[in-house]
């Protein structure tokens, strides 16, 4: 992996995305069905692209929303459709576009309040809380951002009525009349002029931030994060949480410093990621340079990124934690502190997360669900509180309510980042200074992500191994006590293999995108072994799909 020498650092004005060329396109490129990476594609997060690439346009907009609309409308969904949207410079006129397909079709839908940006799990929240103890008439909701994403990037994803990520039978209905609707040139889009549709009937206004302030409290002791006087520093990284964090800031009167309160579509106060782009990454080093050089100045900070489902953690004794060691650390404290949660709650971790998960889950006593990579897995085992808590490795979780009832079904990034000032609240330490006890009791973990050359014949095959397919009996030295193609916690495939050992694992998955396959890989006894497992994990992989 080649770093960029612009990595960690700003950008100058030259590199930065042009908005009035960038929206230019927006309306102007018209998609052609015919081409693979013009159509409508429905990944783990929604579809998503750039308007400069034609990926992301006014009819990708226009198409994705009468196709929601046809699914609601076989589906039986007859309730509100909440509409968030966040601060990159597509999101806007992409609400644009979608109100107007909305309103044509009767559909009620609940816009924020005062054109203000919504977090991905405020709309969760929002479905949720509106649906409590109804049975029918159920709301549904839309969240328009490419999350973390570039700032060419626009991002269009559902979630039904159960709050969480659409599962891939809805989205992949979604993808396909979608790309009817653009293959027949719209003909059977339904839309109206947006200042006839911003003052229709079926056209609402909530207050999402309120909503989603006040009803903080019942997830995080926000009283005990305020009595303590914990000194807190918070990034939005320009994302749609910015005044999500003031209002948290008045409302329950904690220490809590905004670092940073720029909203601006070009992110150019934002430190280029490792390959010299922009991303809105609370869990890059290079992404956080900001937060880092104050990290001594706070008891805790973090950051969320452009739609504020995901969390990144800086603390004074360990900088910017991993998002593995936050979640053990993050699971550790709940399950210890929430009385209320039932005996049976489980702890929900991917394939691809680490293995300090599974010894804090045998310490406490609790049952360990893994599952595929995607926060959809998780949404039904948060939404019947059999799940207490969901995270993934790419810094994206949430957790139930203290009475053990469901908060959120997608990821929260909010709710992390407060949780750990409660932890500093409650117990006097950091969390990584938690996650250095942890590291002592079960073993420090050594972890990486590479990547490897494969052609789309080999990715398939990746994404169809068994585990006889698999020949070596050692892997880094160790023999090989388990391999899957399929996640424990569910049975559903996990698109590759996970192979694992006594004290380490790796996990390969080809790349939707790119010619290549992904590798993750843990070891517990240093990094010399995780490079030694990582090269052997190259060739098991190479000999298995060759």
């Amino acid at each position: 992996m080649s770093i960029s020498p612009y990595a960690g650092k700003l950008l100058p004005q030259e590199m930065l995305v042009d908005v009035t060329l960038l929206t230019a396109a927006y309306y102007d490129k018209k998609p052609d069905p015919g081409i693979a990476e013009q159509r409508v594609s429905f990944g783990t997060s929604g579809h998503r692209g750039s308007a400069l690439k034609t990926s992301f346009n006014e009819n990708h907009v226009l198409a994705i929303t009468q196709a929601i609309c046809d699914y609601r409308k076989q589906a039986g969904i007859t309730g509100p459709l909440y509409v968030g949207i966040d601060t990159h410079a597509l999101s806007e006129p992409a609400q644009i576009s979608a109100v107007e397909v909305f309103a044509a079709n009767g559909v009620d839908i609940f816009l924020a309040t005062g054109g203000e940006f919504t977090p991905t799990p405020a709309v969760s929240h929002a479905i949720l809380t509106y649906n409590k103890g109804r049975t029918n008439g159920l709301a549904d909701g839309v969240v328009i951002t490419p999350s973390h994403n570039p700032p060419d990037n626009g991002g269009y994803k559902y979630n039904p009525t159960n709050g969480g990520p659409a599962d891939s039978d809805v989205t992949n209905w979604m993808q396909a009349r979608a790309n009817e609707l653009l293959e027949n040139n719209l003909r059977d889009v339904k839309r109206m002029e947006y200042r006839v549709a911003i003052k229709a009937p079926s056209t609402h206004h909530h207050d999402y931030i309120s909503h989603y302030v006040k009803d903080l409290i019942n997830v995080v002791d926000m009283n005990a994060i305020r009595d303590a006087g914990v000194r807190l520093g918070v990034d939005p990284l320009g994302g749609a949480g910015l005044r999500y964090w003031s209002a948290i800031a008045d409302f329950y009167k904690i220490d809590l410093h905004l670092i940073n309160q720029i909203i601006d579509p070009t992110f150019e106060f934002m430190p280029a990621d490792w390959d010299g782009k922009i991303r809105m990454d609370p869990s890059s080093a290079y992404t956080m340079q900001g937060l880092l050089a104050k990290r001594n100045d706070y008891q805790v900070a973090f950051a969320c990124d452009a739609d504020h489902d995901r969390h990144g953690i800086v603390t004074p004794s360990a900088g910017l934690l991993p998002p593995n060691h936050y979640l053990a650390v993050a699971i550790e404290y709940l399950f210890s502190n929430r009385p209320q949660w039932g005996a049976k709650t489980a702890i929900g971790k991917t394939v691809v997360s680490s293995a300090m998960i599974d010894r804090v889950s045998e310490k406490l006593g609790r049952r360990l669900h893994e599952v595929p990579v995607g926060f959809k897995w998780f949404a039904p085992g948060l939404f019947d509180g059999s799940l207490g808590f969901g995270g993934e490795e790419s810094a994206g979780a949430s957790f139930l309510r203290i009475d053990g009832s469901v908060w959120t079904t997608d990821k929260d990034g909010l709710i992390p980042a407060l949780l750990a000032g409660e932890i500093v609240a409650k117990t006097g330490r950091d969390p990584g200074q938690h996650y250095k006890a942890l590291a002592d009791e079960f073993g420090h973990a050594a972890e990486s992500r590479v990547e490897a050359p494969a052609n789309t014949a080999q990715k398939k095959a990746l994404s169809k191994l068994s585990p006889d397919q698999i020949t070596s009996t050692e892997l880094a030295g160790e023999k090989i006590e388990s391999i899957i193609t399929h996640a424990p916690g569910n049975n559903a495939a996990i698109g590759g293999i996970k192979v694992s050992s006594k004290s380490g694992w790796f996990a390969a998955r080809p790349s939707g995108t790119e010619d290549i396959y992904k590798i993750y890989a843990e070891s517990f006894k240093g990094k010399d072994h995780l490079q030694q497992l990582i090269a052997e994990a190259q060739k098991i992989v190479d000999k298995a799909i060759s």
